[in-house]
């Protein structure tokens, strides 16, 4: 889905590029950072010892769902920090696009049992829901920068129904 609005002089603006850089990015940063940070807090300690009390089942749920947590949140971070740059001018947003390729940004739900699942501590599964929701936030902004950049229309190709369609799409999530 390409979002792009064509500014004053003709030339295509990305609503991705726009967002990325605005203040709701920087909401947006300082959540995922404070979600890694928040997570590494509770499995270094509470949720160490909250482990060891499970049974043998949520045992091995919990330390499936911990790695799955880990990873996903050093993904995001890691994208979030590669935004940053760019933001920044550390990084030009092609030089962004190269080393995206190196993050592996993807989808990643819960492996556990639905039910097991709900038995795992409640920190945990809180946590697991934060990530999940911070995923599906910077997968949107990522394929809203990174897949609309080759196909930006023209001034003449601009259709302000279909522009207007593209942009609820975008807000609603839906494709």
């Amino acid at each position: 889905m390409s979002l792009k609005i064509v500014a004053p002089l003709g030339t295509p603006v990305s609503i991705g590029q726009k967002l990325a850089s605005s203040d709701s990015f920087k909401s947006l940063f300082r959540e995922g950072m404070g979600l890694v940070e928040a997570a590494a807090s509770y499995l270094d300690s509470t949720g160490r010892e909250e482990s060891r009390r499970l049974p043998r089942i949520e045992a091995l749920a919990y330390a499936s769902e911990s790695m799955r947590l880990t990873t996903r949140l050093m993904q995001l971070a890691s994208w979030l920090l590669l935004q940053r740059a760019v933001n920044e001018g550390e990084l030009s947003p092609a030089q962004a696009a190269s080393e995206k390729r190196k993050v592996r940004l993807s989808a990643q739900e819960p492996t556990a049992n639905p039910e097991v699942f709900s038995r795992l501590p409640e920190r945990l599964r809180e946590l697991v829901s934060q990530s999940l929701q911070l995923q599906d936030r910077v997968l949107r902004l990522d394929k809203m920068i990174y897949e609309a950049g080759d196909a930006a229309p023209t001034h003449s190709a601009v259709n302000p129904v279909g522009l207007q369609m593209d942009m609820l799409r975008g807000a609603l999530g839906a494709h």
